[in-house]
């Protein structure tokens, strides 16, 4: 029998913001693994746990992930680890990082274990889960690129560019010599009242084009998100969290290592951070995601999800969603319900095919 698999995506957020709750099964019956791939808040946390139980019908997960510390991917992972055994923890440690990158800020007055202190205060949700790990004794692996993690790979980021690069630069770390982090546009957007964002203007788009620049840029946070493939039946499936065009191109320069042609057999894919328009381009698209069919009538053979708020009303963004469907993706949201797909797996009592969203004609200018 061939290992199946199957990922859920699950609701987070109540308001405008939206997160990430994902949890994935694989295997044969009577051999299955179990991974949570981000928790998002504490609510979503609680019904990741009467999810895995109902439908896994286990107490047990195999792997935790946290792809990057932002409190609406880290929160809900702290009930997980508290109202289920959990075999592996796997997440990035800035605190641990300090010496490494002391040299970086401002401050010369710090020392490794202030840094430390203050990495720790400021990613509060992410050191929550480490310490309760810690606590339960369940190992803590930190996921660089070359590290397997199950069936999946990481993809991003190395460790190097890590530390050195991404790391120095997070929001929530302490000034960096002769500069400040500055927000990112995403980051400012979305801080923008919903007065403002009801002001929108939609413009025409047609099937032959597609307009989305190299220029965009996200947070380092964003970028420093755990990319993750798994093949399955020949069929590739990517977790992606929120990284951007920079982590993403990264992440195919290392899948081509180890021999693995991501846009060629990717079947299913995670759309970057909500579907937000400053995590992708026309070109990085084409290069993990895979490249636009001419013919707006080719039957799509891929699957998309993203997870976005019921009530946000600017993701997923309509550029973003066309885009997909370009490139033959059935794109599903979240949108306040939880969305399933498989493939090898047993079928779920009562479960309908979700809505998927269509291509638009008018887009946000």
């Amino acid at each position: 029998m061939e290992t199946g698999i199957e990922v859920d995506f699950l609701p987070v957020g109540e308001g405008e913001h939206s997160g990430d709750a994902i949890c994935v099964r694989w295997g044969v019956p009577g051999d299955y693994k179990v991974m949570v791939y981000d928790g998002g808040t504490e609510a979503s946390g609680k019904a990741l746990v009467e999810h895995i139980k109902k439908y896994y019908g286990t107490t047990h997960v195999d792997y935790v992930v946290n792809s990057h510390p932002d409190r609406d991917h880290a929160s809900g992972l702290a009930v997980v680890l508290k109202e289920l055994s959990v075999g592996e923890v796997w997440m990035h440690r800035p605190w641990s990082h300090s010496e490494a990158i002391r040299h970086y800020f401002a401050d010369q007055r710090m020392t490794d274990a202030s840094l430390s202190g203050r990495l720790q205060r400021k990613m509060g949700a992410a050191y929550k889960v480490d310490q309760l790990a810690e606590e339960k004794g369940v190992p803590i692996y930190e996921p660089f690129v070359g590290a397997e993690i199950g069936i999946f790979h990481v993809l991003s980021p190395t460790k190097d560019r890590y530390i050195d690069e991404l790391l120095p630069a997070f929001e929530k770390s302490p000034e960096l010599k002769e500069k400040t982090f500055v927000e990112s546009l995403e980051s400012i957007f979305d801080s923008i009242t919903g007065a403002i964002k009801k002001a929108i203007n939609y413009v025409a788009e047609q099937w032959s084009e597609e307009h989305l620049p190299e220029t965009v840029e996200t947070s380092a946070e964003n970028e420093s998100s755990v990319v993750l493939h798994a093949s399955v039946q020949g069929r590739g499936f990517v977790l992606t969290g929120d990284a951007g065009i920079q982590s993403l191109r990264k992440a195919s320069e290392s899948a081509s290592f180890m021999g693995i042609n991501v846009a060629s057999t990717l079947h299913f894919a995670q759309i970057p951070h909500h579907g937000g328009r400053h995590n992708v381009s026309t070109e990085t698209l084409d290069l993990f995601f895979g490249s636009r069919n001419a013919a707006q009538d080719v039957v799509p053979t891929r699957v998309a999800f993203v997870s976005a708020s019921k009530e946000a009303p600017t993701h997923p963004k309509k550029r973003v969603v066309n885009a997909f469907v370009r490139r033959g993706y059935i794109v599903n949201a979240t949108k306040g319900s939880t969305v399933s797909y498989g493939i090898g797996m047993p079928a779920r009592d009562g479960w309908t095919s979700a809505p998927r969203l269509a291509f638009s004609d008018q887009v946000e200018e």
